[in-house]
């Protein structure tokens, strides 16, 4: 009879060897997304927004970028999966905000975003447009460890 302890690692190393095959299996696909930040109509400059495959079990980091002196960014990443991959924008900011750690919100992009052989460069593009980061976000929360 398996431990806990030893049934978690064999179901660990399953999933990560799972993971890493339907990687090698499946289609190479990427997306790009760009917008601006602004924090009480000014631009949010230096304002880390990472992009991720949300993922079943844990998300999968494909770009990390810091926004423009304009407020502006650009995150792209390619990933190979089987199914149409979910990408989603995660954007650390301080704008109106005091605390200890970085308030969080999380944007979704559509999958009609992505495109099929990872080319990201065909100039297809998803762009969310100027947000306003003294707004209040659905879903947003603090984050002290990004």
């Amino acid at each position: 009879m398996l431990s806990s302890a030893q049934f978690f690692a064999i179901f660990s190393v399953l999933i990560v060897s799972a993971s890493a095959l339907l990687g090698i299996i499946g289609s190479k696909q990427g997306v790009t997304v760009t917008g601006r930040l602004i924090c009480n109509g000014q631009p949010a400059s230096g304002v880390l927004v990472k992009m991720y495959e949300d993922g079943t079990i844990y998300d999968s980091k494909l770009d990390s970028v810091k926004t423009g002196a304009d407020g502006t960014f650009r995150v792209s990443g390619t990933q190979n999966k089987i199914r149409t991959i979910d990408p989603k924008v995660n954007i650390y900011h301080k704008c109106n905000y005091n605390g200890l750690c970085s308030k969080k919100v999380s944007i979704n992009i559509p999958k009609s975003a992505v495109t099929s052989g990872g080319n990201n460069n065909n100039g297809r593009n998803y762009d969310i447009g100027t947000i306003n980061l003294a707004n209040r976000f659905s879903g947003e929360s603090t984050d002290c460890i990004h």
